[in-house]
């Protein structure tokens, strides 16, 4: 077992161990840790505690300091300049005639590096931009081409349940979605209804759908469509939920509509 905290660089980003030595850590406090890129600045999301060697990515870094008044600083003036810093960049790409779109910029720590998030149709040539960039501010650029899953995660917005998108909230990663999901859970397959602000289809998805897993796994609906066996009588079946395990039978006789069971309508064999 080891002795880590659990660190977030953003807000929604991902959590990675570190260890924290003899300095006395809490949930909430600020920390310079040491990173594969230099010194960065983070908060602790997980407090002190063990884990097993199994969980932990090797070598594992280590917790510097406490963030000071200093480093808190130093960072709000980052901050800063990565407002001038995306006003200069987008003025370079319209000078090169790019067709890319910047979405963010980021300033390490130690200001030893930039990095600026870009989105882009196809494959761009940057290397003209990187040497005008590397003029101005006279460190390492980086430019980094993301998707549009990442780009609404670093933008932000609201979905269109009414709710802070939950990328940029509070998931830390992107799970698979597939539209399999949207079927088992009985969803529109409207595009414009199950998909987020990004265009892809929404993270919510993944949510319930290991609950209706659960119901198929214990016992199968009958087909939408089928001819069924009720204690009723025969008819046909109109929808099903997953969730409530129910069939909606439309009778053969009488026309009468009625919610049952799944496990109560047994499928007729084709004669």
């Amino acid at each position: 077992m080891q002795l880590v905290v659990g660190v977030r660089f953003k807000e929604a980003g991902k959590i990675y161990y570190f260890n924290p030595g003899e300095i006395e850590l809490a949930k909430e406090d600020h920390v310079i840790v040491e990173t594969a890129r230099g010194l960065e600045h983070g908060h602790v999301v997980i407090g002190p505690r063990e884990v097993a060697e199994d969980k932990i990515i090797s070598p594992l870094k280590n917790v510097v300091r406490k963030a000071t008044p200093a480093d808190m600083k130093k960072v709000a003036d980052n901050k800063r300049r990565e407002k001038d810093a995306f006003r200069i960049c987008e003025q370079k790409i319209a000078a090169h005639e790019l067709p890319m779109k910047l979405v963010n910029v980021e300033y390490t720590f130690d200001v030893n590096k930039i990095i600026f998030y870009f989105t882009a149709d196809g494959r761009i040539d940057f290397r003209d931009l990187v040497k005008d960039l590397a003029a101005v501010f006279r460190t390492r650029i980086e430019l980094r081409q993301i998707g549009v899953r990442d780009e609404a995660k670093m933008v932000g917005g609201i979905g269109c349940c009414g709710r802070e998108l939950c990328c940029a909230s509070f998931l830390g990663d992107f799970e698979p979605v597939s539209i399999r999901m949207a079927k088992d859970q009985n969803l529109s397959l409207n595009p414009t209804k199950i998909s987020g602000i990004c265009g892809r289809l929404m993270c919510c998805l993944k949510y319930e759908n290991d609950c209706y897993s659960e119901c198929t796994k214990k016992a199968q609906p009958p087909k939408v469509g089928a001819v069924v066996v009720t204690m009723s009588g025969e008819g046909k079946v109109l929808s099903i939920s997953k969730n409530k395990q129910t069939a909606t039978i439309r009778l053969f006789e009488g026309g009468k509509t009625v919610t049952i069971d799944w496990e109560d309508a047994v499928e007729k064999e084709d004669a």
